[in-house]
């Protein structure tokens, strides 16, 4: 079996007072293109340029407990290939895995914490539905 890894950003999220005010502030002021999630960043894959790929960008309600069981003010998603053996070595090295990897139409998600007790969310992303599902975009 392949060894996973992580491939690059996927998605910024942290907490916000008023996630759409502030949504709407870095779109007027910044030229963010805005969805329902924040911000939809669209670029293309370093060692393959053709094939397109996403960051999503996203304030969450300040009292949110999708970050949990973390205390910090933000979370990275990871875009990585192979998550069911990623999640694997995670486990035999004793890393904390929160949950089971959940399936979607556009990808793998399953979160983990680090040694200091970030919450980290790993997504296995099938860019290709993702594309399809998603209209505006900032680009790169």
């Amino acid at each position: 079996m392949k060894k996973g890894k992580v491939k690059g950003i996927g998605g910024i999220f942290f907490k916000s007072k008023d996630p759409k005010v502030i949504s709407k502030w870095y779109a007027e002021n910044l030229g963010m293109v805005e969805n329902e999630y924040g911000s939809l960043f669209e670029y293309r894959e370093g060692g393959n340029p053709e094939q397109k790929a996403y960051a999503q960008w996203g304030p969450f309600d300040k009292d949110t407990e999708y970050f949990q069981p973390s205390e910090n003010e933000f979370m990275i998603n990871y875009r990585v290939e192979n998550i069911e053996a990623l999640v694997e070595d995670c486990k035999a090295k004793g890393i904390v895995v929160c949950d089971e990897i959940e399936s979607y139409s556009y990808g793998k998600f399953v979160h983990i914490l680090d040694p200091e007790g970030r919450k980290i969310e790993l997504w296995e992303p099938i860019d290709e539905v993702f594309t399809e599902m998603n209209e505006g975009k900032t680009t790169l």
